[in-house]
């Protein structure tokens, strides 16, 4: 039986209020965000020529997490995605260890879509623009995630509207150079596999439908149709903006551009469309910012949950049913790294993070039985491996940080293990 949005709850619990398409806006709404204007630069710098051989191979990853994901997350419909079907199929350390990736991850990308609203709307105080960003949005989260969906859902329409502006503007401009999307010399191996990392963190959004399990109507039908929907759309824009991009500005003009999207709109003689960029970019990375929260939150309520984090943060608000402790707690370690973070820095770090939580979620999706909806065997051996080939082809000071922060998590444990 469905519930109802007012359908009461156990003391403790999330309320179930989001339907499919909910769960679909709030997944895009974190993948069609700030990713696909500030990633595209950087993967072109790594790739080449070779950056659609790069974004085919990030298209692939994804696609085989996202489908481990969403046959966990029909199991296991609850708050914490990855950190609940780490302990269940891997055992605790597992779950542990793919939570404390996430939320190191995703803290990271919260700061870098944040970093990105300030530097389009304000890049002379891009730090101060970006924390406040953080603060407005997790007020919006703390009054409930049916607001927040509705919020999504604007967001997403306008952003796809803007995105769809430029593809159009660039394809009917008379530049395009259809040469350009040959591989050439300056194309190599190593540097697509790492724009194929760098792309990853464009998107890794499907994730916020599997932390939201608790949430939505219907999760076992809901979540594995709702992730690979949200995730065949997203690639189909990438895709587009991609070819777009190479076939007017070439790859040496693309790698060198601080904001591809409005170098795109200039080159293809749209000038008018350059502030209307600046705003989409801005309006993208509030809307992947609202989800990144969201889905960030609810991991720090399934921890908190276990003891693994402070058993304060897992408080659900008796009015909005929301873990309120969580995200300001969240908000505020967001607002200090958006208010000090460098943009460059923290997107491979987020990638890094984020591809050892997909690691645990395709090895628990390889010890699911037919009976429990398994994926056919090549996905998740796939998803796995390539999560970790693409985790340590990042720039390396991104994996060297990736790899102190997650070895102090292990430290934490170990330590918990032992007074315990």
């Amino acid at each position: 039986m469905v519930e109802s949005d007012n359908a009461p709850t156990k003391a403790g619990e999330l309320r179930r209020r989001l339907g499919p398409t909910d769960a679909v806006v709030i997944g895009l709404g974190a993948m069609i965000g700030a990713g696909i204007f500030a990633a595209l630069a950087p993967a072109a710098r790594a790739a080449g020529s070779g950056l659609l051989i790069g974004l085919a191979v990030a298209g692939v990853v994804a696609y085989c997490n996202a489908t481990s994901s969403a046959r966990l997350a029909a199991r296991y419909p609850a708050s914490g995605g990855t950190y609940v079907y780490g302990r269940q199929r891997l055992g605790a350390f597992w779950g542990y260890l793919a939570g404390w990736a996430f939320i190191v991850g995703k803290t990271a990308s919260c700061a870098a879509m944040a970093l990105t609203v300030g530097a389009y709307l304000w890049p002379a105080h891009a730090h101060a623009v970006a924390a406040a960003s953080v603060v407005g949005v997790t007020a919006v989260n703390y009054i409930g995630v049916q607001k927040s969906a509705w919020s999504t859902r604007a967001i997403v329409a306008v952003v796809l509207a803007v995105l769809a502006a430029v593809a159009v503007a660039a394809f009917t401009s008379g530049h395009v150079e259809m040469g350009w999307l040959a591989p050439g010399s300056d194309a190599t191996f190593a540097g697509s596999l790492q724009a194929a990392g760098l792309l990853f963190f464009a998107f890794a959004g499907y994730a916020r439908i599997a932390t939201l399990g608790e949430e939505v109507r219907d999760p076992a039908r809901t979540i594995p149709r709702a992730i690979p929907l949200a995730l065949g759309i997203t690639l189909l824009v990438y895709a587009v903006l991609a070819v777009a991009a190479l076939t007017v500005l070439g790859p040496q003009r693309l790698a060198a551009a601080s904001a591809p999207l409005a170098e795109l709109a200039r080159a293809s003689g749209a000038e008018w469309l350059t502030p209307v960029v600046r705003v989409g970019a801005a309006v993208a990375a509030l809307g992947s910012l609202l989800a990144l929260v969201l889905g960030v939150s609810r991991t720090t309520l399934a921890m908190a949950r276990d003891r693994h984090l402070p058993k304060a943060l897992a408080a659900v608000h008796p009015r909005f049913a929301v873990p309120h402790r969580a995200e300001i707690a969240v908000g505020v370690v967001v607002t200090v790294a958006a208010a000090t973070a460098d943009l460059r820095a923290v997107i491979g770090f987020s990638s890094f993070g984020v591809l050892l939580y997909y690691a645990v979620a395709n090895a628990a999706a390889w010890t699911l039985t037919p009976d429990e909806g398994r994926p056919p065997r090549p996905i998740p051996l796939i998803g796995l491996s390539g999560c970790l080939l693409l985790a340590f082809t990042v720039p390396l000071n991104s994996v060297l940080a990736g790899v102190a922060v997650v070895g102090l998590g292990v430290l934490i444990y170990a330590a918990r293990a032992v007074l315990r």
